[in-house]
């Protein structure tokens, strides 16, 4: 069998990524009156492989066999967009080329910093005319409202019954462990700063906080991080969220008491445990929401599959 190699880096990956040279450009699936090539599927996988191959290194074998199953996900998605895509037409919907050019300038708004001739460039290096990435953004928007038009869970309702019993069946899932609600003080460690200089400045923190200085203000002012803004407040955590010598103070303080300077390589820390529980099972009132959009998920996709299960019996598709 003869076969290409995709060189990668300047360097030839191996049989993994290979496909029959006489097919490269050849037709891989027809549906209905569109085709599929092979170099669109192995173009569109192609820059995942890179980083598949970092990863597999000499295993040949499980680079191939992974390969080959993002190369079937491709087909098959290609397949959807080409079927969605007839099924808008077959309906006769409009999309007014207005709407094509408004995504386009938000394109360039938000990812080329509003510069035209930064997404032209980008286009070129890419091998891609601007018809076609103007053919790109037609199809995207076509494919959005098909599905939202389709499979909307705006239209997914799912009953407290159901939400109830999944509750029940999934307790495992809604376990947690022992919990503290922290507040933390973070100095960094700066390469820049004499050594020691992080623990004195801690200290002198903690001595405020000893002599009546809320710990929260404290936080706001001095603490390193998104948090300092509440104060330091990072919630109800556990111990996996927390480095192991961070959590073994964390989880010996009572509610109210807060820690000494921890000093650390990367930076000093005072803690303060505002409250605490203990292990137990999440109340359904605390989870009713996520299993809401767990098992609207789950409908969607079902839906989505019967949507386009529906498509392909009335559609002719060939896989060659």
């Amino acid at each position: 069998m003869r076969r290409f190699f995709y060189l990668l880096g300047g360097a030839v990956v191996g049989s993994a990524l290979c496909v029959r040279a006489e097919l490269i450009n050849g037709v891989s699936v027809v549906v209905n009156d569109s085709i599929i090539t092979y170099d669109q599927i192995e173009s569109g996988i192609a820059p995942i492989v890179i980083d598949m191959v970092k990863t597999y290194g000499r295993d040949a074998a499980g680079l191939e066999r992974e390969v080959q199953k993002l190369r079937d996900k491709q087909i098959e998605e290609l397949v959807e967009r080409k079927l969605i895509i007839a099924e808008f037409k077959k309906a006769g919907y409009n999309l007014p080329e207005a709407f094509i050019d408004d995504a386009i300038r938000d394109e360039i708004r938000n990812k080329y910093y509003g510069d035209r001739a930064r997404l032209t460039k980008t286009l070129q290096a890419q091998g891609i005319t601007f018809e076609m990435f103007r053919q790109q953004q037609r199809e995207r928007i076509v494919l959005a409202y098909m599905n939202r038009h389709n499979v909307s869970s705006e239209k997914i309702l799912i009953s407290p019954a159901k939400i109830e019993d999944y509750y029940k069946t999934h307790q495992d899932d809604f376990k947690v462990g022992d919990q503290v609600k922290l507040r933390m003080i973070v100095i960094p460690q700066a390469n820049d700063t004499a050594a020691g200089s992080a623990k004195k400045v801690a200290q002198e923190i903690l001595d405020k906080i000893d002599g009546g200085v809320p710990f929260a203000e404290m936080a706001g002012v001095y603490s390193s991080g998104s948090q300092r803004i509440e104060g330091g407040d990072r919630g109800w955590v556990d111990h996996s969220y927390l480095k192991p010598d961070l959590a073994n103070v964390a989880f010996a303080l009572k509610p109210g008491q807060h820690s000494g300077v921890i000093e650390l390589p990367e930076a000093c820390y005072v803690l303060l445990v505002e409250d605490a529980r203990s292990a137990r099972v999440r109340p359904l009132s605390e989870v009713r929401y996520d299993i809401e959009t767990v098992l609207k998920n789950q409908e969607g996709s079902r839906l989505r599959k019967k949507w386009l299960d529906r498509l392909k019996n009335k559609s002719f598709v060939q896989y060659y």
